[in-house]
């Protein structure tokens, strides 16, 4: 897997934590350093985690699924990204919180790393990952995606939230059925 790939993954799987980073940039008003350093440590860091775990339990199971693994990256990245689109598009409200609190922070961070978790097991399945690399670039990749979200959030509220999830899902898409199209032989990259 290339840079540019991994590098569209990450931002696939910020969009997330960029979308709650936005709810919490509008929920606190006058931002701080430490919200920016805060969001992005809990949701850059669990988006790093994320991956590495399911990356080894992706390579406990790998043998035995070798087979249709390429159909396995294609429905798991299929799934998280039309579950995004479909986020996207609800005119569900969510409920933002000013808190900054471990708890809080907490379970946003793991709300929005479970698809990072997918992905990791997508990670083990392909060849050539560097899973220490890629939880790298994830990690910094949501960090700074956070961050921004804070700051996006403060001055333009939930604009641009929407579109985040939108673009995220379909670049997930995108990629799970670049996969699967190189394993069939129907394009070469």
């Amino acid at each position: 897997m290339g840079f540019i790939e991994l590098f569209l993954i990450a931002v696939g799987l910020s969009m997330d934590a960029f979308a709650v980073s936005v709810c919490k940039g509008l929920s606190v008003g006058k931002t701080k350093v430490k919200h920016y350093i805060i969001t992005g440590l809990w949701f850059g860091g669990f988006q790093a985690l994320m991956p590495t775990i399911g990356y080894f339990l992706g390579s406990a199971f790998e043998k035995y699924i070798t087979a249709f693994d390429h159909w396995v990256v294609f429905v798991l990245l299929g799934f998280i990204g039309a579950n995004m689109i479909r986020e996207s598009l609800s005119n569900e409200e969510e409920e933002t919180d000013s808190s900054f609190g471990f708890k809080n922070m907490l379970l946003l961070a793991v709300a929005t790393s479970i698809d990072a978790l997918a992905v990791g097991i997508t990670f083990a399945l392909l060849p050539d990952v560097n899973i220490l690399w890629a939880a790298l670039l994830i990690g910094i990749t949501t960090f700074t995606l956070s961050a921004v979200g804070i700051k996006v959030g403060s001055v333009f509220g939930t604009k641009y939230k929407s579109k985040a999830e939108m673009a995220g899902g379909i670049i997930l898409i995108a990629i799970g059925l670049k996969i699967l199209l190189e394993h069939l032989g129907v394009i070469s990259f």
